[in-house]
């Protein structure tokens, strides 16, 4: 058995560089900055490079050109500085350019507190840019997670050409535990498609439901890049078919592949009536909470979602539907609970939430669910 023990921002790190991450660009921020820290001392002796920006603004930006180039590209932040990320974020997604984002979260609004844990920031990946285009979000419940989600990442990241966020917290990103090394589930690496073609290269030619085929700024061919609205060459477009057949395929890339994107944990107990719902560290308070109500016996059964976005509809729609009753339980007032109850459509859902900078103990749980 090979039993290591780190921190969650640690095991983000390891993950990365697991896999093939060779640049990372961020801002210290609490409660992520350890991830800065230790990418500091695992990119150089692999000839990576790690840099420090003048803000969130500027490493965003390192991040975008450097990906560009062909390198694959790690940040990390907290709340005020996702809030920065916003606007490359935007041109991270319109113009096809692989990032993976460890949004360490904590609790908000604003400034808010930089040492209290929260699930503050759920909708805001998702619609914190412009257009509504769909990203990627995967949410890790403890440090195993860290290391193998964010190795899914980078792998969808170089699949899709979009931002992926990790969506840890603090009491993730910041708590030492213990985990098992041959327990690990790594999927093998991803590389995005290189461009083969032999005429002139063509930067945003693809199939509707695929990413174009890559080459990097900087080599013998001509790369056209912009963060205007643009057509498969490249070039600004007003043209609304071109417009609509753009727009439509940043959303298609990742909806027609959710079967893959969908990650996900499940205890199913035969001959429970209660589904209770969970993400990231509510996830193991959940976890208890069924041990101890199945002692009482009122067994129930569990979801842990690890992919958030997109919103894994079939998945939910398949596990919820032999359940009377539903049970959502967010470290929030509620930023992903009605995505739920739009995809059931009229069954009776429950939510418990909480965001006071402290984590929703399993008696909390276990109220709500005998409280029915």
């Amino acid at each position: 058995m090979a039993s290591v023990f780190m921190e969650g921002n640690e095991a983000v790190a390891r993950g990365a560089m697991a896999a093939g991450c060779n640049f990372f660009a961020g801002y210290p921020i609490t409660p992520a900055t350890t991830i800065f820290n230790n990418m500091l001392k695992m990119l150089p002796p692999r000839d990576g490079v790690c840099i420090q920006g003048e803000d969130e603004i500027a490493s965003m930006g390192y991040c975008i050109g450097a990906s560009m180039a062909g390198k694959k590209v790690l940040t990390a932040t907290s709340g005020p500085g996702i809030s920065l990320y916003s606007e490359h974020i935007s041109f991270a997604i319109g113009s096809e350019i692989p990032l993976v984002i460890a949004n360490v979260q904590r609790l908000g609004p604003s400034t808010g507190s930089a040492t209290r844990g929260a699930d503050s920031d759920i909708q805001f990946m998702r619609w914190g840019s412009t257009s509504g285009a769909p990203v990627i979000v995967l949410a890790p419940k403890d440090a195993k997670d860290c290391l193998e989600l964010t190795v899914h990442a980078f792998n969808f990241a170089e699949e899709f050409r979009c931002p992926v966020f990790i969506a840890s917290n603090k009491e993730i990103g910041m708590t030492k535990e213990s985990f098992d090394m041959d327990d690990l589930n790594l999927p093998p690496l991803v590389e995005r498609t290189p461009y083969t073609g032999t005429g002139p290269y063509v930067p945003f030619a693809a199939d509707p439901e695929k990413a174009p085929p890559f080459l990097p700024i900087g080599g013998t061919t001509l790369v056209r890049q912009t963060s205007s609205t643009h057509g498969p060459d490249g070039y600004i477009t007003i043209d609304p078919q071109i417009i609509a057949a753009m727009q439509q395929r940043l959303h298609t890339k990742l909806t027609a592949a959710m079967d893959r994107i969908t990650l996900y944990e499940e205890t199913m107990v035969p001959d429970t009536d209660t589904l209770v719902i969970s993400y990231g560290i509510t996830s193991r308070a959940v976890t208890d909470a069924a041990t101890a109500l199945a002692a009482k016996g009122r067994p129930v059964s569990t979801l842990s979602l690890k992919t958030l976005w997109p919103v894994p509809e079939a998945l939910l729609a398949e596990k919820a539907a032999r359940f009377k009753k539903i049970v959502v339980i967010e470290m929030n007032l509620g930023q992903y609970v009605n995505e739920i109850k739009r995809v059931l459509c009229g069954k009776p859902v429950k939510f418990y939430g909480q965001m006071n900078g402290t984590m929703i103990p399993p008696a909390k749980i276990m109220e709500t669910i005998e409280n029915e």
